[in-house]
């Protein structure tokens, strides 16, 4: 796949001598010998760690997701035909499920961060898997993280320390444009105002906090502490972003896509949205992704055979006739899955293959929609230079924790710790290439 992205530098030519006093000198190789995407890792013995989130919420048909068999050698399900080419850079999970977690529905809030209680009416979100990884290494890239989502209401995979949800972005026009069009001088001037703008706000509330300091307890100093921690973190990152606002964007070869009209066009739109996933990270402009595939109320007709709504589908209660019209949907989705991770395979950096350096984590909230359960949640990863194993087959009526999967993706990608959520370990039988 050639890559529709074009180096705004021109690098050094290899060849370049240094010449004096009768005497040739040959370069050794220099971060200007390299083109500009490659030079931007160069200081790194290896590519950098990316990581990309998707959840699909209205449940995936279990009987044709799992493997039969565990281990390296099984049957592939219907389902996992569309990802055939990547098997080997992929592990599928059985058996596991998020501790606590519940309330059918109410459970796609928790998908990232595992926090259990979903179905109370007094329940708080904890801080998603993307946002602990850009914390990290989200000042790395112009975009710490984005935050998208497909479907006609709004939700979102990514949640911030507080349990604040991110909002989304469903335009892929309006993407394309973040990512590719340049600000305007105006545009450009507005953003410095509001990065100094919001310094000289955690200037006044450090100000505040270390007069209170002076009047609370140990205790209480303790968690001040913390908080001075955190508003020097979110410094350094105001500092990085103001960094950008002058940068040029990458150019890319392709056209803007056009603006989304009709949300039922689920298979198109999915296609459009992961497109700009995989250039996104292809042009390091971020590292960190999460997509939420919201189907719900959808109805997409576009797909030959479909004519009811997806949610009404879920609750099919075994009917033959509604279990063959949800399938043509989900197939549509895992297609739409094996072209980005095919995508991501053909993509080269320094070398190697992106979707060797991309986790890429699909899964539900619910094991079977049918029932709401939350148990015996379908999840796949790919990339991302695990050692994969295939099919990882857990206990159905006592689940492994998923949450210690994602202890491992935090290791991978840097961030030092020996829990997230209800993990308090790594997964079992995955390990890191």
């Amino acid at each position: 796949m050639k890559s529709p992205y074009v180096s705004t530098h021109r690098p050094l030519a290899r060849r370049t001598l240094l010449k004096g006093a009768g005497v040739s000198l040959a370069l050794p190789m220099l971060e200007a010998m390299l083109p500009g995407f490659a030079r931007a890792t160069a200081a790194a013995s290896q590519p950098p760690r990316r990581f990309v989130g998707m959840m699909t919420n209205m449940g995936i048909l279990p009987q044709f997701f799992f493997p039969k068999e565990a281990g390296r050698d099984y049957t592939l399900s219907p389902y996992l035909e569309f990802l055939k080419e990547q098997r080997d850079q992929m592990t599928v999970f059985s058996g596991v499920s998020l501790p606590g977690v519940d309330g059918g529905h109410a459970a796609e809030k928790s998908f990232l961060t595992g926090a259990p209680g979903a179905s109370r009416g007094s329940f708080r979100n904890s801080i998603s898997l993307d946002q602990v990884i850009a914390e990290k290494i989200g000042g790395e890239t112009r975009f710490p993280s984005l935050t998208l989502m497909i479907g006609a209401e709004m939700m979102s995979c990514s949640w911030t320390r507080s349990g604040s949800m991110i909002p989304p972005e469903r335009s892929p026009l309006k993407l394309f444009q973040q990512l590719f069009v340049e600000n305007t001088p105006e545009e450009k001037a507005a953003s410095l105002r509001r990065l100094q703008e919001d310094r000289s706000l955690l200037d006044s509330l450090r100000e505040r906090a270390k007069r209170l300091e002076r009047s609370v307890g140990a205790a209480d100093r303790d968690r001040l502490d913390q908080y001075f921690t955190s508003v020097r973190d979110l410094e350094r990152r105001l500092g990085k972003a103001g960094e950008w606002v002058d940068r040029p964007k990458p150019k890319v070869t392709i056209e803007a896509p056009e603006e989304i009209r009709e949300q039922n066009d689920l298979a198109r739109n999915e296609r459009v949205m992961f497109d700009l996933v995989r250039l996104a990270l292809e042009t390091d402009s971020t590292r960190i992704v999460t997509v939420c595939l919201n189907t719900g109320t959808l109805t997409p007709r576009q797909i030959p055979g479909v004519k009811t709504m997806c949610h009404e589908l879920t609750h099919h209660g075994g009917r033959e006739d509604t279990l063959r019209e949800l399938r043509l949907i989900e197939e549509a989705q895992f297609s739409a899955l094996g072209e980005l991770l095919k995508g991501l395979d053909a993509a080269k950096e320094q070398g190697v293959s992106l979707l060797d350096r991309t986790a890429v984590l699909y899964g539900t909230n619910m094991g079977s929609a049918n029932s709401h359960a939350n148990d015996n949640l379908p999840v796949l990863l790919a990339g991302g230079g695990f050692r994969h194993a295939g099919h990882l087959a857990f206990d159905q009526k006592k689940n492994y924790p998923l949450t210690n999967l994602y202890v491992s993706l935090l290791q991978s990608l840097g961030v030092e710790t020996t829990s997230f959520s209800s993990g308090t370990g790594t997964m079992a039988g995955l390990e890191l290439g």
